[in-house]
């Protein structure tokens, strides 16, 4: 099949593949006018590679999960669950940090809230 097929069938856009395959996470065989064709083969690839970005990861940390994928062994699979578990680190800490922040604006909130009621209460003498 073609990029725009694959795009469609996957629910991607083509500009995604093209970056995909730019950062080495899928390939795709050339014909001999550079039109590049993918098999069934892709369209999973393709979900398994939105599954990962939806779930945080980097191409790079992507990139570094699919020897894991590709040849699964007890090397790879003990260097992709030590590679997620880094990321698992990574998205707590930024979880936390989203969490504190939104902490901060609700007291904002409430402080603005606290203010207004102020403003709108009649003064009693």
């Amino acid at each position: 099949m073609r990029i725009g097929e694959l795009a469609a069938r996957a629910g991607v856009s083509v500009r995604s593949l093209r970056y995909y395959e730019e950062q080495g996470l899928l390939t795709s065989v050339r014909s001999a006018g550079g039109q590049r064709h993918y098999t069934e083969v892709h369209v999973e690839r393709v979900s398994f590679l939105q599954r990962m970005y939806t779930a945080g990861l980097s191409s790079r940390t992507i990139a570094e999960l699919l020897p894991c994928v590709d040849s699964p062994s007890e090397e790879t699979a003990d260097a992709a669950l030590l590679r997620m578990a880094e990321e698992r680190e990574r998205l707590s800490e930024h979880i936390a940090e989203l969490l504190h922040t939104r902490d901060a604006l609700d007291g904002l909130m409430a402080t603005n809230r606290a203010y207004r009621e102020r403003l709108n209460s009649p003064v009693t003498g």
